[in-house]
């Protein structure tokens, strides 16, 4: 597989707290400003790190893919990557060889030139690094890397990876400036040295300042003179009201399905010219059964949860139809989307099955069961969502069920040492490839922490699916392994979110910043003049 290129003329770790590289006024008095083309994007989430190799949060990687170019990037509406640092890139060897080379001209934001040192230094720092919260794991087919020439890169793979181009082409891809990043340690202070479209002006806990930089070479064509982030850091009222006095232009991220649902049948917000723009989201969330647990690792018990949940029922009440119902593992939109769970269990209550699937295992008493949440992390509708669950499932007559709630350091503890049998796990996509959606739930070393293993997705269907450079040949084998995983239950996926922006009416470009690559790209933004 060969790409080219389309010519174009041309909290953080280790500080965030700490560090204020602004003022310490209070936000209102940043307004306001001095040029009609900045943009003011308002979001409820932190950046945790301005280091590529720490950062793996959606604030961090909003910050990288404007800041940092990437060899290669997703085009607005796409999940085939092309070339941005790089001109073309190329497999080799029976997919083990994928060799790139940079476009001419390329410098940093300090002046310095971008070659492909750098581009070695940064894949290699970063594995070296192996930061907790950092991208290393999606690097892990990394052998070697050879730099012939100043505009040549060969990776050299451990294992044919054709999803290898959409790795790199995400955050975990970020180039940095071998002279100014630390080769085991992560840059501290929240500076940033990049060759993307946009440069790191200053970051504080309440805000961070963007401005274009004008020596970017690559696809993306600017569109307005600067960006202001707000962060709001979990206040969603607060974000909220910032848009409806007009303090921020859009709300990315944060604003709660009611906020959301209110919004979009406001009179009000109407006639102020506020508006909600919807794009495309392969976010999913997932009911996660740990099959070591002595009364979900009872496949029954399982089965009999699969025919009792109502999706759409939670999907409506519970978030305000801004979710949608999931009956796959692989979501909609996303190569490989199927519909086994839908097929087998149905798009209602079948408590008549259920009782059947219970009865046949020799089990008559009801089932006791705690659903365990954390709404810190997969947010405040969480327990309401779980609640609902509960309460369905109790309905049947079949169960005895609670739900519990827990900051989210203690419930990735207790997942960890096997406490819980039944919790939720949320997954924003790394890139938009099926691969994402299975590899990190049923591959070694999985995600899940459910003691649930299938040779023949670990053994054949993953490691296939990998090497298989047309990705749209993979659709069959991703059908199987959603067919197993269906029969067996580690897990029962819930609902794919609906993305979001709420913005004034005079904000143009939204919708190419709102697709299943979860890339939200400033420099698509403007206000119509």
């Amino acid at each position: 597989m060969k790409v080219r290129t389309r010519r174009s003329s041309a909290l953080f770790a280790g500080g965030l707290a700490m560090v204020l590289l602004t003022g310490c006024g209070s936000q209102d008095e940043i307004w306001p400003f001095e040029s009609e083309d900045r943009m003011v994007v308002g979001m409820s989430d932190g950046i945790l790190a301005t280091d590529p190799a720490a950062g793996y949060d959606p604030g961090s990687w909003l910050l990288f893919n404007n800041v940092f170019q990437s060899l290669l990037s997703f085009p607005p509406g796409s999940s085939i990557p092309v070339p941005e640092a790089a001109e073309e890139c190329s497999f080799s060897d029976g997919g083990t060889t994928y060799t790139c080379t940079l476009r001419g001209g390329l410098k940093f934001s300090n002046g310095n030139s971008l070659t492909s040192a750098d581009v070695k230094y940064s894949f290699d720092r970063a594995i070296k690094i192996n930061d907790p919260a950092g991208p290393a794991p999606l690097l892990s087919t990394i052998s070697s890397i050879r730099t012939p020439d100043d505009k040549t890169v060969v990776f050299r793979l451990k294992v044919p990876d054709a999803i290898f181009p959409s790795k790199i082409a995400s955050g975990a891809g970020s180039i940095v400036d071998r002279h100014v990043y630390p080769e085991d340690s992560l840059l501290e202070g929240g500076k940033t040295v990049g060759s993307g479209p946009y440069k790191l002006d200053s970051i504080d806990k309440s805000k961070a300042d963007f401005s274009v930089y004008s020596g970017y070479h690559g696809n993306a064509e600017v569109k307005n003179t600067g960006v202001t982030l707000r962060l709001f850091n979990g206040d969603q009222q607060a974000l909220r009201t910032s848009l409806e006095k007009g303090k921020v232009d859009i709300a990315y991220r944060g604003l709660t399905a009611k906020a959301i649902a209110a919004l979009d049948a406001s009179a009000t917000a109407k006639k102020d010219g506020i508006e909600v723009v919807q794009g495309n989201s392969a976010e999913v969330q997932h009911m996660v059964f740990n099959v070591a647990d002595p009364v979900v690792g009872k496949l029954a018990v399982r089965k009999a949860i699969a025919y009792l949940v109502d999706r759409n029922s939670l999907v409506s009440q519970v978030y305000q139809s801004t979710a949608a119902p999931l009956y796959s593992i692989v979501p909609v939109g996303i190569t490989g989307h199927g519909t086994s769970f839908f097929d087998t269990y149905g798009d209602s209550p079948q408590p008549q099955q259920a009782r059947a699937a219970l009865r046949d295992s020799g089990i008559t008493d009801k089932v006791k069961l705690t659903l365990w949440s954390t709404p810190s992390r997969y947010g405040p509708a969480t327990d309401d969502e779980l609640r609902t669950i509960a309460d369905q499932l109790n309905k049947s007559g079949l169960f005895d069920a609670g739900m519990k709630s827990v900051p989210f350091d203690q419930y990735e503890k207790d997942i960890a040492d096997g406490k819980y049998g039944v919790y939720v796990k949320g997954w924003v996509p790394d890139y938009p490839d099926p691969d994402n959606f299975t590899q990190p739930f049923f591959g070694k070393g999985n995600v899940l922490s459910n003691n649930f293993e299938n040779r023949e997705i670990t053994n054949r269907i993953i490691p296939k699916t990998s090497s298989m450079t047309d990705r749209a040949e993979t659709r069959q084998e991703f059908m199987k392994l959603q067919d197993i995983v269906a029969s067996q239950l580690p897990l029962l996926p819930l609902w794919q979110g609906k993305q979001y922006a709420v913005a004034h009416e005079s904000v143009r470009g939204l919708q190419n910043c709102l697709d299943t690559s979860t890339v939200f790209r400033f420099w698509e933004l403007s206000t119509a003049e």
